[in-house]
């Protein structure tokens, strides 16, 4: 899994943007774990305290980092720590190796070393080690990097700010560090004043940003998080104070933080009404995978109950609408990530959407994996070269077909057929959602294996014990 998928992922589940600082740091030892010099030569000691960090916050944090330096300076057996505190990790969430590492000699290496062998899921780099010393770690598609931008170590700030106030060094590097590699491989280490993340965030808008620190006076948070979030709430992580780590039970303060993170992010996004922010307000013990999706697409409209007549002329107790779903980032992130999901187990060579719903997803699924799409006219042309299929293409290309809803099947099978008849290959069919009428029967009966990320049955189940369904209604759903 891409390290930003696996992000975005923890950042939902847990509803946080918080990551936390997993390092063997006596400033930060708390006293229940008896003393430093103790736990120091006996490195079990250590082990228990980081693994109790682990217990006390793994539904709370979206990231972990680890400062490799304080692990290299306990020696041989520091590194055996190293290995069992990255093995204690949950491995649904995201581990960020800090390491500011800046030798381009040995890059290729390093790069292997972290990613290939500890599995790590991200690495911070020195923006002096230069394109080609990034270059290295960038080979591995889905890990990611961060590059030191700004740090707030006073001593810097005389260099940060050269040659002058409006165009500072720091600001010249992020512009550079951005031309090195793709967004979502691709993020900013940021340390200093809030002017300087308004600034850094001004000119670069999609870049991940990795906070070094929390405002000193957290009556500063709400400023500070309008200068570093993104529009959408998001692209902002920050760290965890070492207060709150060296608390001998830091669970109830880093949740009250998280909290009042997610209140400030709610707020900053209803002053922003073209890309709001969504957060859970159930807990469901049988979670379905994609409670989340679920939920999201009843709240902001996709979704509705009542009797509606269907294209097909049959009246429906419901009716479901994705068209809205690209006014809601937040949301086709997720649907695109689902997709991606059911595509990475099918083999293709090119991507193609069925006009015109499932356009849009057709052509996000295409940049996020880096396959060429195509697409059958819905009405064929008259005039021009009257072509039946857009794109380019070569006869005997395996095609995948991507659209939005299974109801009769009628829109999936014409333009299956017109694929077919410019001598391309149609094996799979995948949609967000099967109503269960029987088309993917139908589909199999003709020799298309058909794909679905969600039937009707586990969304009304869904909402109903989420609340946002009547008993009534999910057993009028469930007799379709």
């Amino acid at each position: 899994m891409k390290f930003c998928d696996k992000l975005n992922k923890s950042i939902q589940f847990n509803q946080s943007l918080l990551y936390l600082e997993l390092a063997p740091d006596p400033k930060n030892w708390p006293q229940q774990f008896g003393s430093w010099e103790s736990a120091h030569s006996h490195i079990w000691g250590l082990q228990e305290w980081l693994q109790f960090l682990i217990a006390e916050t793994a539904d709370l944090v979206c990231a972990y980092r680890l400062t490799l330096e304080f692990y290299r300076a306990l020696g041989a057996s520091g590194l055996g720590l190293l290995h069992q505190t990255l093995s204690a990790i949950p491995p649904n969430i995201p581990v960020i190796l800090d390491t500011h590492h800046s030798d381009p000699n040995t890059s290729t290496i390093f790069a292997q070393m972290i990613f290939a062998t500890w599995q790590v899921d991200a690495v911070t780099l020195n923006p002096y080690i230069g394109q080609d010393g990034v270059t290295p770690f960038l080979v591995y598609p889905d890990k990611g990097v961060f590059i030191l931008c700004a740090t707030a170590n006073p001593s810097i700030v005389g260099l940060q700010k050269y040659p002058t106030t409006p165009s500072p060094f720091y600001l010249n590097l992020v512009e550079e560090a951005k031309t090195w590699g793709i967004p979502e491989q691709l993020g900013l280490e940021v340390g200093g004043t809030i002017d300087v993340f308004s600034r850094i965030r001004t000119i670069a808008p999609e870049r991940l940003i990795l906070a070094d620190e929390l405002p000193a006076e957290l009556s500063d948070l709400e400023q500070f998080l309008q200068a570093g979030l993104t529009p959408n709430g998001d692209g902002l992580l920050m760290p965890t104070p070492d207060e709150i780590s060296a608390q001998e039970s830091p669970r109830e303060s880093l949740r009250s933080l998280r909290d009042g993170i997610n209140q400030i992010r709610s707020t900053i996004a209803q002053g922003n009404p073209t890309c709001s922010v969504w957060f859970p307000n159930v807990c469901l013990l049988h979670q379905h995978p994609h409670k989340d999706l679920i939920l999201q697409l009843y709240d902001i409209g996709c979704i509705h109950f009542g009797e509606f007549v269907q294209a097909s002329g049959a009246t429906f107790p419901y009716y479901i609408d994705l068209r809205t779903i690209i006014s809601h980032p937040q949301v086709f992130e997720q649907v695109l990530a689902a997709y991606a999901n059911t595509l990475k187990g099918l083999h293709f060579d090119r991507i193609a959407g069925i006009p015109y719903g499932s356009l849009p997803t057709a052509t996000g699924l295409g940049l996020r994996l880096n396959y060429p799409m195509i697409f059958p006219r819905k009405e064929v042309k008259a005039h021009g070269t009257c072509r039946l299929v857009e794109g380019q293409f070569c006869e005997g290309e395996t095609i995948v077909v991507i659209d939005d809803i299974l109801i009769t099947g009628k829109s999936v099978i014409e333009g299956v057929k017109k694929l077919q008849s410019v001598g391309l290959v149609v094996k799979d069919v995948v949609v967000l959602i099967d109503h269960e009428e029987g088309v993917q029967e139908k589909l199999e009966r003709q020799g298309y294996h058909s794909h679905a990320v969600l039937k009707i049955s586990e969304i009304a189940q869904t909402l109903y014990e989420a609340g946002r369904l009547e008993h009534e209604q999910l057993q009028l759903l469930l007799k379709l």
